[in-house]
C-alpha cells in the first residue's frame, strides 16, 4: 500500500510539475533532482570505492542540465570545469594508482549520466512543449510496465542475468512491441508532423535506451552491495531508482526533435 500511494503521489507531482510550470522553472527542479541524483550517485560510487569530489562535481553537474536547454552556459567552460575537476582530482588526491584513476572517471561520469539528460529532458518542454516531454516518459513507463508482465507470463531467457536476473528476454520483446505501438498512437495529437514510421524508430530507441540505463544502475547498485540507490521514496528506493531509464531515454528524445 505505501508503494502505492507514494507512486501515485510521486507521479502525481511530476505530472503537475511538468503541465504547469514554464521551462525556466522546471529547470529548477530539474536541480533539485540532479542534487538528489547526484548524492545517490556519489554514495555508490563510494561503495564500490570511487572517491568523488562533492562540491566540485556537483557544481558541474547542475551545470551541465543548465547549460543544455538554455544557452546560458558556454559548452566550452563545462569541458573545462570537467579538465579542471578531473585534474584537480589527480593532483591533491593521497590515492595514487588505480584508485586515482577511478575516483577521477567517476567525477567526470557524474555530468553526462546526470546532468545531461535531466537538461535534455527540461530542453523537450522548451523546444516541443510540455506535451512532449509527457509523451516520452508515458512511452519509457509503459515500456517498463510491458516488460514486467511480459516476462512474468512469458518470459523463459534471462536477459542480462549478471545485471538484472529478473529481466528476461521475452520481457523485453514485450516492450518493443507495445512502446512503439503506443507512441504511434499518441503521436497524432501530441507530436504533430511526425511520420508514423519515425515515430516507430523513435519507440524503439526509447524501448532500448530505457533498458539500457535500467541495467546500467542495476550493475552500478550490484558493485555497491546495494538494493536500493536511496530510501527517499518509501516503497520505490531513490531517486536514480525512478529516473534510470529517463536518463538514458531523454537525451535521445531531446536530439530527436532538435
Amino acid at each position: 500500500m505505501t508503494r502505492i500511494l507514494s507512486g501515485v503521489a510521486l507521479a502525481a507531482l511530476a505530472i503537475a510539475a511538468i503541465w504547469f510550470l514554464t521551462p525556466v522553472a522546471l529547470l529548477v527542479v530539474a536541480l533539485i533532482v540532479a542534487t538528489l541524483a547526484f548524492a545517490e550517485y556519489a554514495r555508490i560510487a563510494h561503495a564500490i570505492g570511487a572517491h568523488v569530489p562533492w562540491w566540485t562535481t556537483l557544481l558541474l553537474t547542475l551545470l551541465t542540465c543548465a547549460m543544455v536547454p538554455f544557452p546560458w552556459i558556454d559548452p566550452v567552460v563545462v569541458i573545462v570545469l570537467a579538465l579542471i575537476t578531473a585534474a584537480a582530482n589527480v593532483l591533491m588526491s593521497e590515492r595514487v594508482g588505480a584508485p586515482t584513476l577511478a575516483d577521477t572517471a567517476a567525477a567526470v561520469l557524474a555530468p553526462v549520466y546526470i546532468g545531461l539528460p535531466l537538461g535534455a529532458l527540461v530542453g523537450i518542454a522548451a523546444v516541443a512543449g510540455r506535451e512532449a516531454v509527457l509523451v516520452m516518459i508515458a512511452t519509457v513507463a509503459l515500456s517498463d510496465t510491458a516488460q514486467y508482465y511480459t516476462g512474468r507470463a512469458f518470459g523463459r531467457h534471462p536477459l542480462a542475468p549478471r545485471r538484472s536476473p529478473n529481466k528476461t528476454i521475452e520481457g523485453a520483446a514485450g516492450g518493443f512491441l507495445v512502446a512503439p505501438a503506443a507512441l504511434v498512437a499518441a503521436g497524432g495529437a501530441w507530436l504533430p508532423g511526425i511520420a508514423p514510421l519515425r515515430l516507430v524508430l523513435l519507440g524503439v530507441l526509447l524501448v532500448a535506451a530505457g533498458m539500457i540505463g535500467d541495467l546500467f544502475e542495476s550493475m552500478l547498485k550490484r558493485a555497491a552491495g546495494m538494493k536500493d540507490s536511496s530510501n527517499l521514496i518509501p516503497g520505490h528506493g531513490g531517486v536514480l531508482d525512478r529516473i534510470d531509464a529517463l536518463l538514458f531515454a531523454a537525451p535521445i528524445f531531446y536530439f530527436f526533435i532538435r
